[in-house]
């Protein structure tokens, strides 16, 4: 990416603006975002309403592909013709490589202006953050370790959602003699990724997480304990049913609420799939972690400011950076998109119990040092880096592939990438 990256500034004029620049212009925006589905489409909604409402233009720019893969060949296409959108959703190394690379604004006036260290956690900061400076602006903070059960479905076989895997495992089996899918699941690479990586975080804990997928040690991705991790996925790959392969995640959620399988593991924009269904945590749906030793899998939802002329485009990105990280936007997107705010003095009185509990376990990771970057989702790793693991992840859970070449493929394929 980094190399590919440069090539494509290359091809730009670089001119030497900044998002917070004063202008005279009327706002306006290209946004380049993936946010397509129910939940997420409301919440883009609201930012665009708040954005016309401080006499903006908006020029709505998505693509369809929920994670984001997609669009990253788009966002590529649009720098190399010398056409960048003014914001785009993006986030985790992507917005390192494209800051690297010169391709970003400048967002300090603005974040000093409204205070951004004081509301941001650290871990945040540095996502958004370049040689010190901010460059893009956090819209929320997802959890990607999450289960959602439907409660009906489980009493049928008596069960809870399982806090452990050999819990999910029985449970999983009780579903399936009682003809039930026990697992909703979408054949998508990132998909398959996302359950991959709640495994390696709930067999191998924290530490193995943080050793295997974002140091990237030799030893933990070839070890006993990744090689038990494949046999768990094995598993699951027969807890899904034989339509999975294609399908997307918002359906794989519908799949739940229907009541045609029990659960899904997926981040929590699956939670505004179900709040846009008119659904009732607690009573049509249940949340919980995904069995681990107190890890949170971080994801977050970014909007980068690339470098666009004109000052009607500099004046938009600088009043998009405002809204997006001010209070009631966060509040209202984040209610919407079934995450949690960026910053910590969102009030919480409308968040309903899956997003306290969210907020509740994420300070305690923070705290305790269990709070970890997913890497399915381009926080603790992007680029060929990430396409390795994604790579052999899928190929694993869609063919007979044994554990051991599975680990052997991983350890060659993650040599190979760096």
């Amino acid at each position: 990416m980094k190399t590919f990256a440069r090539a494509l500034c290359g091809a730009v004029s670089m001119i030497a603006v900044t998002a917070a620049a004063p202008a005279l212009a009327e706002p306006k925006a290209e946004v380049l975002h993936y946010w397509t589905s129910g939940g997420e489409a409301k919440a883009v909604q609201a930012l665009q309403e708040a954005f016309a409402a401080r006499g903006g233009e908006w020029v709505d720019a998505p693509v369809a592909g929920g994670g984001g893969d997609a669009q990253a060949a788009v966002l590529r296409a649009r720098v190399l013709a010398g056409d960048p959108p003014a914001a785009v959703q993006i986030k985790g190394p992507n917005i390192q490589e494209w800051a690297e690379a010169g391709a970003l604004g400048d967002l300090t006036a603005v974040a000093t202006a409204q205070d951004w260290d004081k509301v941001l956690p650290e871990a945040i900061q540095n996502i958004v953050k370049y040689e010190g400076k901010y460059v893009a602006v956090p819209v929320n903070v997802h959890r990607v370790d999450w289960i959602w059960a439907n409660p009906e479905v489980l009493a049928k076989v008596g069960a809870e959602v399982p806090t452990t895997w050999e819990e999910f495992n029985e449970t999983a089996d009780k579903l399936q003699a009682a003809g039930i899918i026990p697992l909703a699941h979408g054949g998508q690479p990132w998909q398959d990724a996302t359950v991959f990586e709640t495994v390696v975080l709930g067999i191998g804990g924290t530490d193995f997480y943080r050793k295997a997928l974002v140091e990237l040690d030799m030893d933990a991705l070839g070890s006993d304990t990744m090689i038990a991790v494949f046999d768990q996925m094995r598993k699951m790959r027969g807890y899904v049913d034989p339509d999975f392969p294609g399908r997307d995640w918002n359906l794989a959620t519908a799949m739940v609420m229907r009541g045609e399988a029990a659960m899904q593991i997926m981040g929590d924009w699956a939670k505004g799939e179900f709040a846009a269904a008119g659904k009732v945590p607690g009573v049509d749906y249940v949340c919980a972690s995904t069995p681990s030793d107190n890890g949170y899998l971080l994801n977050s939802d970014s909007f980068a400011m690339f470098n666009v002329s004109g000052d009607d485009n500099v004046e938009g990105q600088a009043v998009l950076a405002e809204l997006i990280l001010g209070t009631e936007f966060q509040e209202t997107f984040n209610l919407f998109k079934g995450s949690i705010p960026a910053r910590t003095d969102v009030p919480r009185a409308e968040f309903d119990d899956c997003a306290i509990k969210s907020m509740d376990d994420m300070v305690a990771a923070a705290e305790g040092g269990t709070l970890l970057g997913s890497m399915a989702h381009e926080i603790a790793q992007a680029g060929a880096v990430r396409g390795a693991f994604i790579d052999v992840a899928t190929a694993h859970f869609n063919s007979d592939m044994s554990s051991q070449d599975a680990v052997d493929q991983l350890v060659k394929a993650i040599k190979l990438a760096q």
